[in-house]
């Protein structure tokens, strides 16, 4: 039987793409729900941005990022989702000012802090009932410790007060545009409310998980040590935010869902970073331009993290890296090293914690097998 030329082979898969393509370009010009939900990001992204200038914060783009990461199709989603951001980002903060001045002193102090607050906040954001706050209770206390470790002359106070403005700013922009759509557009298209969270109990799998992250985390500290690597904070919130999956796809092993989101986390970042790139070196400083590129990368962004794909965190990176980059604290400083420094952070994170879920994965046989013979549901 002859072979079949390549181009016969390959016609299915890139006519399903070019399908797939045509269809999400005519969704994303489509009146319905979903384009409510992305003019709603983008304007509480760009009141974000203002909010952020009018009370002089010094990290604009995390207030952008707070306006985007806190919107939800229903106005109480969204403030539910704000509050806990806040005190979550509050908590982090007060135990890093806390235990920062002690822990900076030793390197071995600041990696098992850094490991045990990374792994505990892991746990309760895989099952805990406010699972979100959780989250920002360790992403903040790393990010703090880090920075301080790798600027000691930084103010750690001013520090946490300005992530405090920017996340308040970010979560007011967001309820305000969300209290305003419920009273506009959300009539007509009103939003499917998720199901409520649930707190799990007692989890043997996201226990282990949650080791195997603080493991990652703290060899953060020796490899700086020894070989000065940048952007610390950026590697343990990559660490952090990819091992966060649902506990029913861990199984004994949670290497594949895990990988999966660290791919999707790079593709994303690579992908918002060379759209940002074309607005940044088009604009020349100005500002216009660059709001005009934040609006769109938002859009397109939102758009794949709606999608029907299983492609929805490479949409949520994709949003990042534009805002990282066309979000600076002074249109006039605009540069592409954020959006490189982000990616750098980024794959120092993919290369400490993919060697530690590897090796359990290899190394605990036995337990797997214990699961498959329990009937457990493993995506590996």
């Amino acid at each position: 039987m002859p072979a079949r030329p390549l181009s016969r082979l390959l016609s299915g898969p890139v006519s399903r793409l070019r399908d797939r393509i045509a269809f999400e370009a005519r969704a994303l010009a489509t009146p319905g729900p979903r384009m409510v939900d992305e003019v709603e990001c983008v304007l509480s992204v760009l009141l974000a941005i203002l909010l952020a200038h009018l009370i002089g914060a010094q990290n604009v783009s995390w207030a952008a990022f707070s306006g985007y990461m806190v919107m939800r199709g229903h106005v109480a989603e969204s403030l539910l989702r704000g509050v806990l951001r806040i005190i979550g980002t509050g908590a982090g903060a007060g135990l890093a000012l806390l235990l920062t001045p002690v822990l900076r002193l030793s390197l071995t102090a600041a990696a098992l802090a850094a490991a045990l607050v990374g792994g505990l906040t892991l746990y309760a954001s895989i099952t805990a009932k406010r699972a979100y706050a959780w989250l920002f209770v360790g992403l903040t206390f790393e990010m703090i410790l880090l920075d301080k470790l790798q600027h000691p002359a930084r103010a750690l106070d001013h520090f946490a007060a300005m992530r405090m403005l920017e996340v308040a700013a970010g979560t007011l922009a967001c309820v305000a545009v969300s209290c305003f759509s419920t009273l506009t557009a959300r009539r007509r298209w009103p939003a499917v409310r998720a199901a409520k969270p649930r707190r799990l109990g007692w989890h043997p799998h996201a226990a282990r998980h949650a080791a195997q992250a603080a493991i990652a985390i703290a060899l953060l500290f020796p490899l700086w040590s020894w070989f000065a690597i940048p952007e610390l904070s950026q590697s343990a919130v990559t660490i952090l935010a990819v091992m966060i999956v649902p506990a029913t796809s861990l199984g004994a092993s949670g290497l594949a869902p895990v990988s999966t989101r660290l791919l999707q986390r790079v593709a994303g970042c690579i992908a918002g970073s060379a759209l940002a790139a074309l607005f940044l070196f088009s604009a020349h400083g100005t500002p216009w331009i660059l709001i005009a590129g934040t609006a769109l990368g938002v859009a397109i962004g939102r758009h794949i993290e709606n999608g029907k794909t299983g492609i929805a965190y490479i949409g949520t990176q994709f949003t990042l890296a534009i805002l990282v980059t066309l979000v600076p604290d002074s249109y006039a400083d605009a540069a592409i090293t954020p959006a490189t420094d982000r990616l750098l952070g980024i794959l120092i994170g993919l290369a400490l914690l993919e060697p530690v879920l590897l090796a359990w994965h290899l190394l605990a046989p036995a337990e797997k097998a214990k699961a498959a013979s329990a009937g457990e549901v493993s995506l590996e």
